[in-house]
Formats: structure tokens, sequence, C-alpha cells
């Protein structure tokens, strides 16, 4: 990510001042005049030329003016460098960045940070910027001092960057990240702020140096200068920085990409992004303050990996499973497999039950592919039943019981799997699941043959068709949702944005075509889908509809 990260502090004898700064320097393209003078391999001065320049900047009029309060790294002190593996980018920590340009840019924010552009109570998030010297995202913050007026510290910390829509974009990702960071500053210095009140309380001090003119002022400039280092008793505190701006820096470059979309993108898209950014900020809920680096980045790729590629680690499993919505229909029978398509497409929770999780989750894998991303609430395998309305596929072990009220339930279809043969052939091959396994299938609304959605008819016509693949049949499927969520777009908009009457309910339900032959069915799963939509989606229109209202008044 091009941004740069600094910690600023509220100095009481010089003002704001830029405490440590950490960037990110992108390797160069390779080229013969830049190959002519590379260092040779093992030359530990051509790896820092970075920090030499930082040196140099830092050795600037700023460091005449400088107490131990402004000061993070003495000037002869390297720096602190990391180098990203993946991409060759080195991030580099110092007092001040290496660029004259950014170092001018970095003191604005720094100055703005803590003095004009502050949030209300001084504590918390603000943004701001323009194009000419960049967009600020700055965190203001106290920490504990014994010593300092009103017992703590002025201090901020700002990520500038020139990209306004991805730092805002990237805003509860950094307040999250930033918030660790902050709290653990603050949890250690007010460990040494309770331990040196202990042994000298400083308000009965100041107590009684107000009796004594003379002394007070000569104490408040001896004590006006305390470094972060002394306030939190931290010995590594700056290499720590240096591990958390650096690894901040990483994440929030790589956890948002560009991808080129044909067209706008469907609701099943729309509710994954949502979906995995709830679960990336449960995720983070659960981080420690002290977690390191490499700790927050492998929670983060395997939280990203887990979410998309679930089903696809599935494939390369041993072991029979089912391999296309055919494949199903074809081990099932199509009369069992209508009855379970149609409880699937009307929302019902459908149960499968049986000592082969591998199984039942390929059989939901095809299943789920049925419905719009939304509408699915999936527990692949459990050892306890659970409610209908906390998911509508349900796997189980053959030892569950089914309460009563849900095996006589219309709104429930069970599918028993057992094993036909005590043991596994290896002559067998793993797609011939019917001569493994045996499946049984109950429910309490057994619906009738020539009965169904529209949507199940054109699939079955489909998936009886042999001339057309598997891969046609999905595009097929694709294409016949797509077709439906449209109509319950239409539909949500006409009768739960616009309040239209039953009448007018009715007509567009005729327009749409879901009125006829099935029509029962093709409203029940209007409604149902219409569950599935996603808060995007919502949010944008009903914001369209009440701008809508607000303009002729306007």
């Amino acid at each position: 990510m091009n941004a740069l990260v600094a910690l600023c502090h509220f100095c009481e004898l010089h003002g704001p001042r830029t405490l440590f700064c950490t960037e990110a320097l992108h390797p160069p393209s390779p080229s013969p005049s830049s190959q002519a003078g590379a260092p040779v391999p093992g030359d530990r001065d051509g790896d820092r030329d970075g920090e030499g320049l930082t040196m140099k900047a830092n050795s600037s009029a700023t460091q005449k003016e400088m107490c131990e309060g402004c000061r993070s790294l003495p000037a002869s002190h390297p720096g602190f460098v990391s180098i990203d593996d993946e991409t060759g980018i080195r991030f580099l920590s110092h007092q001040h960045p290496r660029q004259p340009q950014l170092f001018s840019v970095v003191r604005q924010a720094c100055v703005r940070s803590l003095s004009c552009e502050v949030c209300p109570g001084r504590e918390g998030p603000i943004f701001f910027g323009d194009e000419q010297h960049g967009f600020v995202f700055s965190h203001t913050f106290f920490i504990k001092d014994s010593l300092a007026r009103g017992f703590q510290r002025w201090y901020s910390i700002v990520m500038v960057a020139m990209d306004r829509i991805y730092l805002i974009n990237s805003w509860p990702f950094l307040l999250r990240h930033l918030k660790l960071t902050i709290q653990s500053l603050q949890s250690t210095a007010l460990k040494v702020f309770d331990s040196e009140q202990g042994i000298c309380p400083q308000r009965a001090v100041r107590m009684n140096s107000a009796f004594s003119p003379a002394v007070f002022p000569h104490q408040r400039s001896g004590n006006a200068a305390r470094s972060l280092t002394s306030l939190t008793q931290h010995p590594n505190l700056w290499a720590s920085l240096h591990s958390s701006f650096s690894w901040l820096l990483k994440a929030c470059g790589s956890r948002l990409t560009e991808k080129l979309l044909e067209g706008a993108p469907t609701e099943d898209t729309l509710v994954l992004i949502e979906r995995q950014t709830e679960q990336e900020e449960e995720m983070s809920c659960w981080e420690g303050a002290e977690g390191g680096v490499s700790k927050r980045h492998h929670s983060e790729s395997k939280l990203t990996h887990n979410f998309l590629s679930d089903d696809a680690k599935l494939d390369e499993l041993p072991g029979p499973k089912f391999r296309s919505l055919r494949h199903l229909r074809q081990v099932l029978g199509a009369t069992d497999f209508r009855q379970l398509a149609w409880h699937v497409l009307m929302g019902n929770q459908v149960i499968w039950r049986g000592a082969d999780p591998l199984l039942i989750q390929s059989a939901f894998t095809m299943l789920k592919s049925l419905l719009p991303v939304g509408c699915v609430r999936s527990v692949p395998y459990s050892s306890q039943y659970e409610e209908a309305y906390k998911c509508n596929f349900l796997g189980l072990s053959p030892d569950v019981p089914i309460p009563a009220h849900v095996s006589s339930s219309e709104f429930t279809m069970l599918v028993d799997v057992t094993s036909e043969r005590s043991c596994h052939i290896p002559a067998v091959g793993e797609d011939d699941i019917s001569s493994l396994y045996q499946f049984t299938i109950s429910s309490a609304n057994a619906q009738p043959i020539d009965r169904g959605p529209t949507l199940l008819n054109k699939l079955e016509v489909a998936l009886s068709n042999e001339n057309l693949s598997v891969d046609v049949v999905s595009h097929c499927l694709l294409c016949l949702k797509e077709e439906w969520m449209n109509k319950v777009k239409v539909l949500f908009k006409f009768s739960k944005v616009d309040g239209r009457g039953r009448e007018d309910t009715q007509k567009v339900l005729a327009l749409l075509g879901a009125t006829g032959p099935g029509e029962e069915d093709n409203v029940r799963l209007l409604k149902y889908w219409m569950t599935g939509l996603s808060k995007t989606y919502k949010s944008h229109l009903m914001t369209a509809v009440r701008g809508g209202e607000r303009s002729p008044s306007q």
C-alpha cells in the first residue's frame, strides 16, 4: 500500500512532533544503469541504503531542537527494516521519513492531528486532508504520566495516503487494529503510572508546591520531557511499533484488491462480500492486543481461505461424494430428487443423517447451488439437532434423534443415509454411491409430481436432457436463478418499499410470469428468496426512494 504510518506527540516545550514513522519501499525496476552500481552479494551496507537516507533526513535542523520527549531513536541509530519475501517490499522505520517531500507531508499531518483536526473529546479517529498534501486517517489518544500536566500526555497515530477512497474504505480495518496498538500502549503506561504514584503521589507533591511558587516552575521545567519508552518501561518499544506498523501497511494493502467485473455485481457476490466483512470483524474481536505480525497475518489469510474455498477443498478429499446435481438426481431417483429440491426452494429445513460427513457435505454443496447465497444457512455436521431458524441445511450423525415436532412438521425433510454393506469393497468406485448407501426420504409434506415452481420444472428439463453437459446445466441454473432474483427485486420494490396493495401486487406477479400453474409455489419461492437480498441492495433501494420523495419538495 502506498501509505505511511507515523506516531506523533504533542511536546509541552516544542509543540507537535513526529516520533516514529514507517514507510514502504518498493523494489526498483531492474535496469542496466542500476545494475552497474548494485551492491555485491553479502554487502550489508548496500542493503541499508534507505537507512542512510533516513539518517541524513534526521540530521536536519530539527535534531538540534529536540528534548527527550521529542526523540524516539538517536540520529546514529540505523532504524528498523523488514523485508516482505513475497513482494520484495521493504518496510523502513525511523523518526522521520527518508524523503524530504514526505517529511513536510508528515509534519503537516502531525501538526493538524494534534491541533485543529480533533474529534470531540480529543480522543478517537478523524479523517482530513486534500489532494495536494494527501489524506490522513488520525487517531488521537492520551498516555498516563505522573509528571505531566494533567497527569497525561497527548499522542496520535496517523496514516497518510494519496488515495482518499482506499483510505476511507479501510476505515473499519484501521480503526480496529490501531485500537489494539493504542490500548496496549495505554495499559502498559498505566501500570508504570500506578507504580510511580504508589511510591510518590504527585498530586500531594503539587499541592505542597503551590505554597512554594519558586519550587514549582523549576520542577515543571525539569519534567516536561519524558520519552514514551520511559512512560511505558518497554525495552523494545520501537521494534514492537515497527512490527505493528509494518504489518498494518502490508495487511491494509492486501485486503482490498481490484477486480474486473463484467456488468453489475450479482446478489451472490454482494452477500459474499458482506459475510466476509462480518467474519473479519468477529475474528478481530478475538485478537489479543499483544498479537504479533505473523499471528495476525495468519488469522487474516486463514479466514479468507476458509471462507472462499471450503467447497473447493471438498473435491480433493478421498471418499464417495456427489459430483453434480445430475449425479444426485441419478442416485436418489427423479421422484425423490424433485421432492428434495422442492423443499430446498421453498426454504424448508433439509436434514441429512448419516455416518459419512463428507458425503453429506457434498450433497449440501450441490443443493445449495439451487438457492441464492443469502438464503443459505448451513450446519454441515452436528452431534445435536439445530432449530430451523439457525440453519436450513443440517447434517447429523446417525444416533441423533429428531424431535417429534420436527419430524411431524410439513416444513422439514429428512434424508437417512445408511450403509448398504458392512465394509467397502475396493472394486466399487467412489462415484457408485447407490451400491454403498441406501437413502430413505421422509416428510410430512408430500408434494404431487405435477406441482412445483416454474424454476424447478425448467431445471428438471435441463437435468433430464443427457445431451447437455454438466457445465451447461450449471450455467442454465445460474441464468434461472438470476432471472428469478430479478423478479424478487421487483416484488420487493413493489410490496416492501412502495407498500402497494394486494391488487397491485397481483398484477405485478402476473407481469412477472409467476401466476398460472404452480402460482402458489412461485409466490412462496419469491417471498423466501426475498430474505436473501443483500443489505447493500436494500440500503441502496431505500436511499433512492427517500431521495425521490424529497426531490419534489425541494
